[in-house]
């Protein structure tokens, strides 16, 4: 079963596996999907890229109320507080501003909590973007593919995003966090040849941890397959082979 968008800016706090009592922080518009990716696992479906360039995005005004309302609310501060929601954070024009707004309400209301945010790293590679990023506490990026090819059609980027300005964008980028979905079928990442790959790109990101996992839910693509917990461990055996600190969930 594919989850539900979300329809408000703040969610949670949810139990996160990875990042334990996280408070959610949806930037992009209640209930619609924007992504630069339409990676054949998503858990909200696919995505329907004319939403990239004419939906209104909440102002930043709203978003900073939302959050500071909710922190200032919680019997407990979250563990994290984690930019993730309806698709690809970085998106939002006022990113940056936002990650500053964020960050000093954080350091009000829950000075304990962690920034955090989960991306599909298709904005990595622009300045400002990096820099904004740079700003927070974890930095979560996705990078499934090792090659071009694999890119193309496990991920299925927008127009105008290329595998090795993502790669070089990583690269540039301080103390990241990758995590990485595999999955077996016609079109899944789980491949020999992918992984040999895959791990190559990793030595030059030079993360300081990977997070290796697999389908959970619901996905809407039935040309790939969950893969089981020993396939993951065989992963995070090869990594580790090659110095490359690899976490299974």
């Amino acid at each position: 079963m594919l989850l539900e968008l979300q329809k408000e800016i703040v969610y949670g706090p949810v139990k996160s596996r990875r990042l334990g009592r996280s408070l959610g922080i949806n930037i992009l518009p209640p209930g619609v999907k924007v992504c630069t990716f339409n990676c054949l696992y998503c858990q909200y479906g696919w995505t329907d890229f004319s939403n990239i360039k004419n939906v209104p995005f909440p102002p930043v005004q709203k978003i900073t109320h939302a959050v500071g309302k909710a922190l200032e609310s919680l019997p407990m501060p979250p563990d994290y507080i984690t930019f993730s929601g309806n698709g690809e954070p970085t998106l939002h024009p006022r990113f940056p501003k936002i990650v500053d707004g964020v960050t000093r309400l954080r350091d009000r209301y829950a000075p304990s909590a962690k920034t955090a945010i989960l991306s599909n790293s298709s904005r990595v590679h622009e300045l400002s973007v990096r820099e904004a990023l740079g700003k927070l506490d974890v930095r979560i990026m996705k990078l499934d593919a090792g090659r071009a090819r694999t890119f193309t059609t496990y991920n299925k980027p927008y127009p105008g995003i290329f595998f090795f300005d993502i790669i070089q964008g990583l690269c540039a980028l301080e103390d990241v966090t990758i995590q990485a979905l595999f999955t077996g079928g016609r079109l899944g990442n789980f491949k020999v040849k992918h992984l040999s790959e895959w791990i190559q790109k990793l030595e030059r990101v030079k993360p300081i941890d990977v997070q290796v996992y697999t389908l959970d839910r619901g996905c809407p693509s039935d040309a790939i397959v969950k893969r089981g917990k020993s396939d993951l461990e065989q992963i995070k055996r090869r990594g580790e082979l090659r110095g490359i600190p690899i976490s299974v969930f």
